[in-house]
């Protein structure tokens, strides 16, 4: 079974343009780029409705290719009647790439001209092609309906994914992202390089790069409960259903006579008969003296467990707690290339570097282009609900708050 072990998200305005029109979604087990294109802003209000379709995971994971087709659809119609209604964003669109790692294998959906790579055995695959580079063949938005290509690939244990807007790929050839991922361990240290390596070389476009590793987990052994027949003490199911008593066991006496005939039992003799009567039996429990006053460490291992079991009931009512509450709550602060970033959870980190906040949505507004006054009050990491602070997000990236 495959799972997400490692994963690392970045995107740069680059060298050239003076805003960034992509847009992203890295929610394991689910990763999107959009690549926004359109004048006047519209570039940045495509490529965010086009992640805004996906932002709930996929509703049906045995269908992976046909949840992830059905979501860009949704997203296209969105895009195209926002496009239809509001002159500023007469003709936008924007690229899509989708990515989904099931339990087997990655599921992909692509529009347009992002790019999706694997990283496998020191090697380089690319798992989408696009008849023209140069030319934004379909994109999601132009036309009330749209192509969508859709495809699935077995993958492997230690596979490395690369989600990309063309912002890398027109500036990086394959041989050198091969080369800068090889060249780092880490997925934070490789999409540094490769957002370097696209600036170095131009930066004429935005970069966006998204970067997974899948490792595989073996699914739990069965355990022995799930067959009766080796354990002992333990209530069976009879074929209907129900349970069968487990009759206690008989502890046989050493000797027989015959196959069928009784045990024979051994009498004690007549002088110990008496005083056989007095003594405890070497299969019961000692039982104190009348009058005695009861065990203290009995008493004390007992209130002791009472205790640490009381303990860790509330421990784990206040984790409870606290992971609901987390899942709630959002606020607003700014990633590590400084972009106004979207955050579910508390805006703490506790010791060990353990984090109380995901990164939930990262736009493509600066913090560099607001007024102090604005990030003053917009970054102070005050918690708010999601739709709120959704919302302030939205308005950054439509230029209505400066």
């Amino acid at each position: 079974m495959l799972r997400v072990a490692e994963q690392y998200v970045g995107t740069d305005t680059g060298r050239q343009r003076r805003a960034n029109e992509d847009s992203m979604l890295a929610r394991s087990p689910l990763f999107v780029v959009a690549d926004g294109m359109g004048g006047a802003q519209a570039g940045e209000v495509a490529s965010r409705l086009a992640i805004e379709s996906f932002q709930h995971g996929l509703d049906d994971t045995t269908d992976a290719e046909g949840s992830l087709a059905a979501y860009a659809r949704a997203a296209n119609v969105s895009i195209h009647e926002r496009s239809q209604t509001n002159a500023e964003h007469a003709g936008m669109g924007t690229t899509l790439t989708a990515v989904y790692v099931g339990a087997e294998e990655v599921a992909i959906a692509h529009v347009g001209d992002s790019r999706a790579y694997c990283l496998r055995d020191g090697g380089l695959l690319r798992l989408i092609e696009h008849p023209q580079r140069s030319v934004i063949t379909r994109a999601l938005g132009p036309e009330p309906e749209v192509e969508i290509d859709t495809r699935s690939y077995r993958a492997r244990d230690g596979d490395v994914y690369l989600l990309c807007s063309d912002g890398l790929t027109t500036m990086v050839p394959d041989a050198l992202l091969a080369e800068i991922l090889l060249a780092h361990g880490r997925l934070r240290d490789a999409g540094e390089a490769l957002i370097a390596a696209a600036n170095e070389a131009g930066g004429r476009d935005n970069i966006t790069v998204v970067l997974l590793r899948v490792e595989e987990v073996a699914l739990a052994p069965a355990s022995l409960a799930d067959d009766p027949a080796t354990l002992t003490g333990i209530p069976a199911l009879g074929a209907n259903g129900s349970v069968e008593p487990i009759s206690p066991a008989v502890e046989e006496p050493q000797s027989r006579i015959g196959g069928g005939a009784a045990p024979v039992t051994l009498e004690p003799p007549l002088a110990l008969a008496a005083e056989s009567e007095h003594r405890v039996s070497p299969r019961s429990p000692r039982q104190p003296p009348p009058g005695a006053p009861p065990r203290p460490r009995r008493r004390r291992r007992l209130r002791r467990v009472l205790v640490t079991g009381i303990v860790l009931a509330v421990l784990a009512l206040i984790a409870a707690g606290v992971y609901v509450t987390a899942q709630s709550v959002y606020f607003i602060g700014t990633n590590s290339r400084g972009l106004v970033t979207l955050y579910s959870g508390f805006p703490y980190e506790l010791p060990g570097g353990l984090k109380l906040y995901a990164k939930d949505y990262v736009s493509g507004v600066s913090a560099t282009t607001l007024s102090a006054q604005r990030r003053k009050t917009l970054l102070d990491h005050s918690l708010r609900s999601e739709a709120d602070a959704a919302e302030l997000v939205r308005s950054l990236e439509l230029g209505e708050l400066k």
